[in-house]
């Protein structure tokens, strides 16, 4: 069911400038992305030089923010196309006095027009649309095409952290990161009977974990 369009969403979203960049096109065509430059300066968004993490669908921002007050020493760019979610995220940020978080709305596709190469130390996939059907399979945020970006903004020890209830997304993101040369570790079948620390439970994964449903969590580095 598809959410209720917020009150006011409009005026809530231009009232957030200080939290929010836009981008100026979220096309799902790579090759219109290639000829866009609208390159983030970090140390100027965030007034300072700290390491910058990524995540990539934040949604409502329960990991995002969360992940900046856990970690005050990191700044962290949280990217989401849908407005209607992405205004809880900016007003939750802003409620709790965030400085180290800022929101970009728009597609990962665009990713290449915004964020400078080897510029990000972490990117997080938290429970990304598995698009199940083969003709979504362009879509996933783990196809090479999305992985080849990645390989374009991390920094060379950069590190991808991917999280899902999809078994057999998982098992695709799994033979895509090893097919496009990624390395990896830290693999968990059921992340929440692990011995894992520091995990933090966005709002998808509190919902299937309740469930039943088994989390499914790895790391990728460039070899």
């Amino acid at each position: 069911m598809r959410m209720k369009r917020k009150k006011n969403l409009d005026e809530r979203i231009d009232a957030s400038s200080d939290y929010l960049i836009i981008m100026k096109n979220d096309s799902l065509n790579y090759k219109d992305a290639v000829n866009e430059n609208h390159m983030i300066d970090f140390d100027k968004l965030f007034s300072n030089s700290n390491p910058v993490v990524l995540e990539i669908g934040s949604g409502k921002g329960q990991f995002g923010c969360e992940y900046a007050k856990r970690t005050p020493q990191k700044n962290i760019l949280c990217v989401e196309r849908n407005r209607n979610v992405l205004i809880q995220a900016i007003e939750s940020a802003r409620a709790a006095g965030l400085e180290n978080i800022r929101f970009l709305c728009g597609t990962a596709e665009y990713l290449p027009s915004y964020i400078p190469q080897c510029s990000v130390e972490e990117i997080y996939l938290n429970f990304s649309c598995p698009f199940p059907k083969h003709r979504h399979i362009a879509h996933r945020l783990t196809n090479p095409l999305f992985l080849e970006i990645y390989k374009k903004i991390m920094k060379p020890d950069g590190v991808i952290c991917q999280k899902t209830d999809n078994m057999h997304f998982f098992e695709y993101s799994i033979e895509q990161f090893s097919l496009c040369d990624f390395r990896l570790s830290n693999i968990s079948l059921d992340l929440h009977n692990s011995d894992f620390e520091g995990n933090i439970v966005t709002e998808y994964e509190n919902k299937f974990a309740s469930m039943g449903y088994p989390i499914y969590r790895l790391e990728a580095r460039l070899k």
